[in-house]
């Protein structure tokens, strides 16, 4: 078989499962394609975590006709027993003849064990075809299993001369009806989608994800709010739509504490102030499995994400409108770095044209 169609199955595999992007948390996306006698007999994705991985789908597609054949996935398959059984196990079972692996599992401590399982048996297996591809698909899941902490994605919607709002406050709307409704794929992609209390005060979002003729994924709404000031009547504490969590600190009222509990909302004390530490609740929801976050918040909470490091990817919507004004706010506010050397770079640029509004994504580049 030619090096193009193994690219074509590989492709295929990333395809599957990169359509399943926003479900499979805390578990990776992985697409898995059989092949026999240059006939696809078997394809699958994993689809929701505790349900069966992608091997799993497509050797049950393929049944017999799996003996002898050739599988393309996107990831190592498991070797140990976790809510379902290892999938390393299944494709030797099969009678899988050769294998073509994308990535190795990014946990240092499991890694290579499917491949020597399979080797072991017999199977010829080949790692890498489409590897990078592999690697940036499941980019939150890697980061997660290695640090045990989200990969942070920052958001922000600004006009031309980047401006969030005008000096007033008024925002709604910069940017126009197909950058927003982008925004809301992004936020069916995270598991979580943060804010300070500043923003439930000014703009009383839901924080849910309305997907057009799609019920889109909501993510888990955490607030920031060192003192506990968020307005009882506001919609974000409606925990029937989706899940609430409050960071907060010691300086909380109990009273009012224990009402939003009462109400299904999460709570949680991160020290003593006078601010809540962002090193704290980035640990709390990797303890929570929260694989990816989303930071929607306003020109202070973007500010300590930057200014602390915590940003991995940027995404920007820029729209063709300018406000102008020393007091018009923008996306970060504070101080901000003193020294040009310090400010962070940003690369791996995308643009897209969204109507008339741009979206650039890029990554924060590593230092040191």
């Amino acid at each position: 078989m030619s090096q193009n169609q193994h690219l074509k199955y590989m492709s295929l595999a990333l395809d599957l499962a990169a359509a399943q992007r926003g479900q499979t948390s805390p578990n990776p996306m992985v697409g898995a394609v059989i092949v026999k006698d240059h006939q696809i007999v078997g394809m699958g994705a994993h689809l929701r975590a505790g349900e069966a991985h992608a091997e799993v789908h497509a050797l049950n597609m393929a049944g017999d006709k799996a003996q002898d054949s050739t599988m393309y996935v996107t990831l190592e398959p498991c070797s140990h027993f976790g809510r379902t059984p290892p999938c390393a196990d299944q494709v030797i079972e099969a009678g899988i003849r050769k294998v073509f692996v994308a990535t190795l599992d990014p946990n240092p401590l499991v890694a290579g064990r499917g491949i020597n399982k399979l080797e072991e048996a017999g199977i010829d297996v080949n790692v890498g075809l489409l590897g990078q591809e592999a690697t940036d698909l499941n980019e939150a899941f890697n980061y997660y299993i290695l640090h045990k902490r989200p990969y942070v994605t920052l958001k922000t919607a600004t006009t031309l001369d980047g401006k969030i709002a005008t000096v007033t406050g008024e925002s709604q709307w910069i940017t126009n009806e197909a950058s927003r409704a982008d925004v809301h794929i992004l936020r069916h992609e995270h598991d979580a989608i943060l804010v300070g209390v500043q923003t439930v005060v000014k703009d009383d979002p839901q924080l849910t994800t309305r997907i057009q003729g799609e019920q889109g994924h909501h993510p888990t709404r955490v607030i920031l709010d060192s003192a506990l000031s968020v307005p009882i009547e506001a919609r974000i504490l409606d925990t029937s739509v989706a899940p609430t969590w409050i960071f907060t600190t010691d300086r909380a009222d109990a009273m009012k504490k224990q009402h939003l509990e009462a109400r299904g909302v999460k709570v949680i004390t991160v020290g003593d102030g006078p601010r809540v530490s962002l090193d704290h609740v980035l640990n709390q929801l990797g303890e929570q499995k929260v694989t990816s976050l989303l930071v929607e918040g306003g020109g202070a909470v973007n500010a300590t994400f930057l200014k602390e490091h915590h940003v991995h990817r940027m995404v920007q919507y820029i729209a063709p409108k300018l406000i102008g004004g020393n007091e018009a706010p923008t996306p970060f506010r504070g101080t901000g770095m003193i020294h040009l050397a310090d400010a962070l770079v940003i690369e791996n640029i995308k643009v897209e044209q969204l109507g008339d509004d741009i979206k650039v994504t890029g990554h924060v580049k590593k230092t040191g």
